[in-house]
């Protein structure tokens, strides 16, 4: 069974009333990977917009594994301590994470996010040495698109985030970068400029399975479902 664990912010948690990128990508896992599988996590409720609370377990299609370690206004910064004892506990062998976004707007540099990304691998490793990866860039968002300084942090980070998978990929631990979308549009694939409608769930999903087919020949070419 190959444990998969989605890590990520607001746009891996989800709404109430959403499908979420974790069930897009299921979708696409139930017909394109050959072996058994499922997503493990601590968490896996959505964020509940009524009561600014991750209490909502009101998925568009709550049929399928929805465990995740994800949380809205969740970082980097967040996951660091969280991470070791996740998947210590479920028994990931594979992690999912999209982040970056809020470290980059609230907490941390573009450099000092990078060393975050850095003591989180750490910990993961430390947790099981064998853990593999895909990490998510940060995509495009509304703030980057406002605002230039916040856009070349962004841009920072990504290159950062590519160099430090780079350096600490091994054969025995795993590092892949995704590669986001060319095509992600922040006007047609957002419903508010960052959190991702159904076509950029497809978009999210498609991005992982890509890295997923590519790079550990695993799955096959994203189509949605």
């Amino acid at each position: 069974m190959l444990r998969f664990m989605p890590v990520g912010d607001s746009m891996t948690i989800g709404s109430a009333g959403e499908h979420t990128w974790r069930y897009r990508l299921w979708r696409h896992l139930c017909t394109a990977y050959g072996g058994p599988f499922t997503f493990v996590g601590p968490r896996e409720t959505l964020h509940d917009p009524a009561a600014d609370a991750p209490t909502s377990y009101a998925y568009a299609d709550p049929d399928f594994p929805r465990a995740h370690l994800a949380g809205w206004g969740e970082g980097w910064h967040h996951m660091v301590p969280l991470i070791g004892e996740a998947v210590r506990t479920h028994r990931a062998d594979v992690l999912l994470v999209s982040l970056g976004l809020i470290d980059l707007g609230f907490y941390t540099n573009a450099e000092q996010t990078a060393d975050n990304v850095r003591a989180f691998v750490a910990e993961a490793r430390a947790a099981d040495p064998r853990v593999r990866a895909v990490l998510l860039p940060v995509i495009p968002n509304i703030r980057a698109e406002a605002e230039p300084t916040f856009a070349a942090q962004v841009t920072r980070f990504n290159d950062l985030l590519a160099k430090t998978v780079v350096d600490l990929d091994e054969p025995s631990s795993s590092l892949l970068l995704a590669t986001p979308s060319p095509s992600y549009d922040i006007h047609t694939d957002t419903y508010d400029g960052t959190h991702p409608n159904a076509s950029g769930e497809h978009k999210i999903a498609a991005a992982f399975a890509q890295a997923l087919w590519q790079g550990w020949d695993l799955g096959g070419p994203y189509e949605a479902a």
